[in-house]
């Protein structure tokens, strides 16, 4: 029970096969009463902060329950094993992220020009992501399958919008896609960890990619 949460190899389904973490949905199959939402949050805010102090795989679930002052059954009651701690967690990151979007503060929120957004949206996605690396590695260990995801096309629907928005030229659903291939997770850790980039360098040249899509627009 105190063995840490799996990242490599993948986590199992129920028919023995690895388990895409990025084919899960965000959210819940079912609204939670009030006080289950509380421990839900609480539980996932513990595990977020443990895996971003000592990587995801370090992480057990006696060391999350310890942190959210509950016992451990408590946890596995809520997540039911760790591979669905794990899905919760992502579910969990992304509704952070898709708030920000949503409803957040501009220039990343609504109330700034698309323009401004979009060039917020990159580094808002690749800071989010590198701050939470491990779970994210997992989730997109299949990028084909990934594209399919609810999480990657909710991105493109926003993405999209923006671009719309700005008035970019060009066929706008494959400049998303082309942005969006930009920030993936998998892309920026090479890039950080082999030539050794600085994650100031990826933003800049976001910007600069930006601005070659947008830098046409008529209005």
């Amino acid at each position: 029970m105190n063995e840490p949460l799996p990242l490599t190899p993948a986590p199992q389904n129920g028919s023995g096969g690895p388990m895409d973490l990025a084919l899960m949905p965000t959210g819940g199959p079912a609204p939670l009463r009030a006080d289950a939402a509380r421990n839900r949050a609480r539980l996932l805010e513990v595990a977020a902060c443990l895996a971003a102090e000592r990587g995801i795989a370090n992480v057990t679930m006696e060391d999350i329950a310890l942190g959210a002052g509950v016992g451990k059954g408590t946890v596995f009651r809520r997540f039911g094993d760790r591979t669905g701690l794990l899905v919760e967690l992502l579910s969990h990151q992304e509704e952070q992220l898709q708030a920000a979007f949503l409803s957040g503060p501009p220039p990343v929120g609504p109330g700034a020009p698309a323009a401004e957004r979009l060039r917020a949206f990159g580094p808002a996605v690749m800071y989010h992501e590198h701050a939470n690396r491990d779970l994210y590695m997992a989730a997109h260990a299949k990028p084909g399958r990934r594209r399919a995801s609810p999480p990657y096309q909710f991105r493109l629907a926003h993405v999209c919008m923006l671009l719309r928005e700005a008035r970019a030229d060009g066929d706008i659903e494959l400049v998303a896609h082309t942005l969006l291939g930009y920030v993936e997770t998998v892309l920026i850790d090479h890039l950080l960890t082999r030539p050794g980039m600085s994650l100031g360098r990826l933003e800049l040249g976001w910007y600069d990619l930006v601005g070659r899509f947008t830098g046409r627009c008529t209005g």
